[in-house]
C-alpha cells in the first residue's frame, strides 16, 4: 500500500512541477502521462513478482504437505507389518514436514492477501491513469481553442492597430474630394464661357434644315440635266 502512495505522490508532484514550468501544455501533458505509463509498466511488473512468489509458496506448501502424507502413509505401513520403530520414524518425518508444511501454508496465505490489495491497487491506479489521460484530451482541446481565439484577437487588434479600416475611410473621403473638385471645375468651365459667341458660332454653323433644302435642290438639277 505504501508503495502506491509513493507512486500517487510522485505523479502528483511530477504534475504539479511540470505544469508549473510548462510553457506548452500540450507537450507537458503528454510527456507527464507517458511517465505515468511506465511507471504503470513498473508497478504491474512489480504485482506479477508479488504473484509468482505466491504461487511459489502455493507449490511449496502443497510439497510438504504431500511429503506429510507420504511419511504418515509409510507409517502405516510399517504399524501393519508391526514394525513400531520404523511407523515411529515415519511418523517423526512426517512431523518434520506438516511443520514446514504449516509455516508455507501461513506466508503463503499472507502472500494471498498481499497480491488481493497489490491488485486492487493496480486496478485503481489503472483507472486513475486512464481519466488523467482522457482529461489530458480535455485540456489539450481546450488550450488550441484558447490559441485560436488568442490568434483572432491578436489579428483584430494589430487590424485596429494599423488603421486599416481608418485607411479605408480616408480614402473614401480622397475619393470624395476628388470627385467635388472635378465636378466644380466642370462648374467653372460652364460658367467661363460667353453666351454672345456661342450665339454667333451657332449662326456661323448654319441651320440643318437649309443646307438639307439646299441638298435636295441639286439633287434635282442633276436628274433634269
Amino acid at each position: 500500500m505504501g508503495f502506491f502512495n509513493r507512486v500517487s505522490t510522485i505523479f502528483k508532484s511530477n504534475v504539479n512541477a511540470a505544469l508549473d514550468q510548462a510553457e506548452d501544455p500540450e507537450k507537458m501533458l503528454n510527456q507527464i502521462t507517458n511517465e505515468m505509463q511506465e511507471q504503470l509498466v513498473k508497478v504491474k511488473q512489480q504485482v506479477a513478482t508479488a504473484i509468482a512468489q505466491e504461487k511459489r509458496l502455493q507449490k511449496d506448501y502443497e510439497n510438504e504437505q504431500e511429503q506429510a502424507n507420504g511419511w504418515e502413509q509409510k507409517a502405516t505401513i510399517a504399524l501393519q507389518r508391526e514394525n513400531e520403530d520404523l511407523a515411529r520414524e515415519a511418523l517423526t518425518r512426517r512431523n518434520e514436514h506438516a511443520s514446514v508444511a504449516t509455516g508455507y501454508k501461513e506466508q503463503w496465505e499472507k502472500q494471498k492477501q498481499a497480491v488481493t490489495m497489490l491488485k486492487d491497487n493496480l486496478r485503481t491506479l489503472e483507472r486513475k491513469i486512464d481519466e488523467a489521460g482522457r482529461k489530458k484530451n480535455l485540456l489539450i482541446a481546450r488550450q488550441k481553442r484558447a490559441k485560436a481565439q488568442k490568434a483572432i484577437h491578436e489579428t483584430m487588434a494589430g487590424m485596429k492597430d494599423n488603421s486599416a479600416f481608418a485607411t479605408f475611410d480616408r480614402m473614401e473621403q480622397k475619393v470624395g474630394d476628388m470627385e467635388a473638385r472635378a465636378d466644380a471645375a466642370s462648374e467653372m468651365s460652364e460658367l467661363s464661357r460667353d453666351p454672345l459667341e456661342e450665339e454667333f458660332a451657332a449662326l456661323e454653323t448654319g441651320n440643318v434644315d437649309d443646307d438639307l433644302a439646299a441638298l435636295k435642290a441639286k439633287m434635282g438639277g442633276d436628274k433634269n440635266a
